[in-house]
């Protein structure tokens, strides 16, 4: 039996770098150990959750299943963990590259939307594409 718990990521819908990853881990999420939630969805209360929409925008968070929130680099460590990605869990948690990795994060954070216009539309393509070709 797996000892980790359900983590609930609370993602930028709006966003299409942010779907692609959602996407991605969806389709890794075989354990059923992640769950989804827009912040612009009926689903995300911000009152029960802890955190603004506006600072849900300016970083990623998650939520543990004992209720603790988590922000930033660390979610994702804890997402890719529960995804069955253990080199992406090792990387996004090494104390040595958290200052490099907050930085790069808080950078893509406070420009996701000019990054994803950019990028975006193709990573969603090629998750959908790797995804259906595997299914097939």
């Amino acid at each position: 039996m797996n000892s980790l718990g359900k983590l609930t990521l609370f993602y930028d819908g709006a966003c299409p770098l942010c779907q692609a990853e959602i996407l991605f881990l969806s389709r890794r999420n075989q354990a059923d150990l992640l769950e989804f939630v827009d912040i612009h969805s009926d689903r995300f209360d911000p009152q029960k959750v802890g955190v603004s929409c506006e600072a849900a925008l300016a970083a990623m968070y998650g939520q543990l299943a004992n209720g603790t929130l988590i922000q930033g680099v660390a979610v994702f460590s804890e997402a890719y963990r529960r995804a069955n990605l253990p080199l992406l869990a090792w990387i996004f948690s090494r104390k040595v590259l958290q200052p490099l990795l907050q930085v790069g994060y808080r950078f893509f954070a406070k420009n996701r939307h000019t990054i994803s216009s950019l990028l975006g539309p193709s990573a969603l393509y090629l998750v959908k594409m790797t995804s259906s070709k595997r299914a097939s």
